[in-house]
């Protein structure tokens, strides 16, 4: 208990944010579902942890269980904003919200959207092919290419999407783990209100005049009352947000994988076939969102260990994908692992909505930037983000 408990203490620290596998792995020694403290556990076991994200009577934080839980929450506008979403509410309002946004983000218009993002993914790596010179990975590809496909799909003007950028990295602040910093709130405060006073006035723009995209749809579903106002446009917010804060954290960890292991890079760019089986083992080894949370909404039992009603659950995504229960050499990349149900996007009723455009946005970006950067190769130490949920890289020198 007193080793899980430091494993926890150092996750809150920055050193122990730049490799937490190791404290992962402690968590995990105390067992697959841990108590630590009256009303507080954290669950590293896979099967667990699938058991969790799927059982409705663990449910999403909300306003009622924040209400008991953090007085004050209401004070802080990024939470408020959240607090409108689909992310964190439990059905039915769950149930009407995903529904909307799904009705929207068809799999019919992820599918249309493969030639548009190899043409995006193919403008981005002309100059890096051509310039010859070491270049940011982050700031060239793995950003510009998920926010644009992302904001195509919304219907946000192309010259907007550099300005979302900070806003949405700071937004995120307020969904990190260890979220309670008053700077760090004030920041995704602030990113919060501006983000959401763009969509008021892209809304007015969008109901003058429609458009085939996503803004347009949920606007139309609006007509008949099931959603609008405030709830609208922090919808909005979250799925600009999700839509490419993952995509581009998977686009980084996942290249710094192959970067670290020239054999794994090299047969891939003679084998891009193989692109869906590696990016499930990038997703499983170093997952761009690592934790989530439930509570219990009632007395439940998992693997052994009683829980009481309201108990909060630190679900980490990324020791699941590392259990060796259910995975054998867990920290290796072995891409050609049988498959196993990713939790990397969750599972269950919040399962990511984004998560086919993210895999397609890897699919598509791997094979092209390895074939046309044939002598791609690292140009120096890549660096962190100092988060915890969000894993990722500020940046990542690389050089054809």
């Amino acid at each position: 208990m007193q080793d899980a408990l430091a494993a926890m203490q150092a996750l809150a620290t920055t050193e122990g944010r730049a490799d937490p596998y190791p404290h992962y792995e402690r968590l995990r020694s105390a067992g697959p579902v841990v108590e630590l403290g009256e009303g507080f556990a954290v669950v590293t076991g896979y099967a667990e942890a699938d058991q969790v994200l799927r059982d409705a009577s663990f449910r999403v934080t909300d306003a009622a269980v924040l209400d008991r839980a953090l007085p004050g929450w209401r004070d802080v506008a990024s939470w408020q904003w959240l607090s409108r979403t689909m992310l964190w509410h439990n059905a039915p309002d769950h149930t009407r919200l995903r529904r909307l946004a799904g009705a929207a983000f068809t799999a019919r218009r992820v599918a249309a959207l493969r030639a548009d993002v190899a043409a995006l993914a193919g403008e981005l790596i002309a100059p890096i092919a051509a310039g010859g010179g070491p270049v940011d990975f982050m700031d060239t590809v793995a950003y510009p290419l998920p926010v644009s496909v992302i904001c195509a799909l919304l219907g946000v003007p192309a010259a907007d999407r550099d300005w979302f950028r900070p806003r949405a990295q700071d937004l995120t602040l307020a969904l990190e783990v260890f979220a309670g910093d008053p700077q760090e709130l004030g920041r995704a405060d602030a990113a919060g209100e501006d983000l959401a006073e763009y969509f008021v006035d892209l809304l007015a723009r969008r109901q003058r005049e429609p458009g085939d995209d996503m803004i347009s749809d949920l606007l139309a579903a609006g007509a008949d009352g099931r959603i609008g106002g405030a709830e609208l446009v922090a919808h909005l917010v979250l799925l600009l947000v999700a839509g490419f804060e993952t995509t581009t954290n998977l686009l980084g960890n996942g290249l710094a994988m192959l970067l670290d292991r020239p054999e794994q890079l090299a047969r891939l760019r003679a084998a891009p076939e193989l692109a869906a089986a590696y990016i499930e083992e990038m997703l499983r080894l170093d997952p761009p969102v690592q934790v989530t949370s439930r509570y219990a909404g009632q007395d439940s039992e998992l693997a052994g260990v009683r829980l009481r009603a309201g108990t909060e659950l630190m679900v980490v995504l990324a020791a699941a994908g590392r259990d060796p229960r259910r995975f054998t050499a867990p920290d290796s990349f072995l891409p050609d692992r049988p498959s196993v149900p990713s939790l990397s996007f969750g599972a269950g009723a919040h399962y990511c909505l984004g998560a086919p455009l993210a895999r397609l946005e890897a699919q598509v970006a791997f094979p092209l930037l390895l074939a046309e950067l044939p002598h791609l190769r690292s140009a120096g130490v890549p660096t962190r983000r100092d988060r915890l949920g969000f894993r990722g890289y500020a940046t990542l020198p690389i050089t054809a």
